[in-house]
């Protein structure tokens, strides 16, 4: 499939958790803890498969919890499906992911590279979310808001 992505956009959030960086590491790598806090407001998670290891992967879903009018999700109405790939895994420092939806929209093809890092603080940990090879057919502000909640759940889970 063509790949349909601004390989000069990169989407980023930033927030500090009062947590240390292996407890938000762990979070980040249990397939059940992800389902609690990956998804953004007004989302919830679904995961078929999950390996977290450096080349290993997993496949989930994000299902609307009530669809707004107009609003449609990336693989059927409701849900947006997509697999990553663990790029790299470097324990309570950086996770790098290779993302793909699971779309017959050209605008949201392509591998999505999300790098979370987490950098040691004062108060806990700041963690930052960023998004490069962003597929066209996910708006901006949108996906800065989408980054912006996952923090917040991921804060609201752990701290």
């Amino acid at each position: 499939m063509a790949t349909s992505s601004d390989d000069t956009r990169i989407d980023t959030a930033s927030r500090v958790i009062l947590a240390p960086a292996r407890a938000i590491f762990r979070a980040m790598t249990d397939a059940e803890s992800v389902t609690s806090w990956r998804p953004p407001k007004g989302m919830h998670a679904r995961v078929e498969a999950f390996d977290a290891r450096p080349g290993g992967g997993y496949r989930m879903a994000f299902i609307y919890d009530d669809p707004e009018p107009g609003v449609i999700g990336k693989t059927t109405a409701d849900e947006d499906l997509f697999t990553g790939r663990f790029a790299e895994l470097v324990p309570y420092e950086r996770i790098v992911e290779e993302v793909d939806f699971q779309s017959d929209d050209p605008g949201f093809a392509g591998a999505m590279r999300v790098t979370t890092t987490l950098a040691e603080v004062k108060d806990g940990t700041r963690v930052t979310i960023s998004a490069e090879n962003v597929p066209t057919g996910i708006g901006v502000e949108e996906h800065r808001e989408g980054i912006a909640s996952t923090l917040r759940n991921l804060a609201a889970f752990i701290e």
